[in-house]
């Protein structure tokens, strides 16, 4: 399916207009929407090439800037130490209500536009991961993929380094996909047993995948990157997508 992705608004949030990328099917119609969290980095090439992925399968694709308070529109960090430490830093400077705000400024912005059709989902990869798993506490979202979240085991998302999301997970009720590298180190094994512990605690609609691959796997730049697990994992979004927001079930 072609696609468009010159579309650009500045979502108003209540911390001021968040930069928001969009990317969906060319041919006329109303499809499905996706909120889409990067990285730490923001909108780099791999984040679009994956947005504009799904957008070719029949999604409306939102990419906000995730740091819109802190960094200037446009901004994309490097995948550098540089960047990668300004990515972290604005990460715990940012504050978790913001977080929560952008998400439903975000999706009410969605509901409004002629090309969706109001049905939601949300991916995540990273820090955007764990912003796809808090934006699924929104009724609206019916479906989300988070990719190595990283921070929710810990609870150390935003300003204060003091999230809730273990605590609130119950408030979720579509269906999560969750997909995790066993070789990560920012999420170990304690850690991903303490996510999935949880779920179960809250008897959470949830898939569970772990796979032999490093953090950043997904990432088709650099040498983490995996490309035959880039196949499998898009198949599984793909799968949830489809069967939440384009069938309706």
């Amino acid at each position: 399916m072609v696609i468009k992705d010159d579309l650009v608004v500045d979502v108003a949030t209540p911390t001021g207009p968040m930069r928001t990328y969009f990317f969906h099917p060319a041919a006329e119609g109303r499809y499905p929407g996706i909120l889409f969290y990067s990285e730490i980095f923001q909108l780099t090439g791999p984040i679009r090439r994956f947005a504009s992925f799904i957008a070719g399968h029949g999604y409306v694709v939102a990419v906000p800037e995730v740091y819109h308070e802190l960094e200037a529109a446009g901004t994309v960090l490097a995948y550098d130490q540089t960047g990668a430490d300004k990515g972290n830093d604005d990460k715990y400077a940012k504050e978790l209500s913001s977080y929560d705000a952008d998400a439903k400024a975000l999706i009410a912005h969605l509901t409004t536009m002629e090309q969706c059709n109001g049905r939601l989902g949300t991916i995540g990869i990273c820090l955007g991961g764990h912003l796809a798993f808090r934006a699924a506490m929104n009724p609206e979202i019916r479906a989300a993929a988070c990719f190595y979240a990283t921070d929710v085991h810990c609870g150390t998302l935003g300003k204060g380094k003091h999230d809730d999301s273990l605590a609130r997970a119950g408030e979720i009720k579509g269906e999560l996909l969750h997909i995790w590298g066993r070789q990560d180190p920012h999420v170990p094994l304690e850690g991903r047993i303490k996510v999935k512990t949880r779920l179960d605690e809250v008897d959470a609609n949830y898939q569970w995948f772990e796979v032999n691959g490093a953090h950043a796997f997904m990432r088709d730049e650099g040498y983490r990157y995996d490309p035959d697990l880039e196949y499998q994992c898009k198949g599984l979004v793909l799968s949830l997508l489809h069967r939440r927001l384009a069938s309706g079930n």
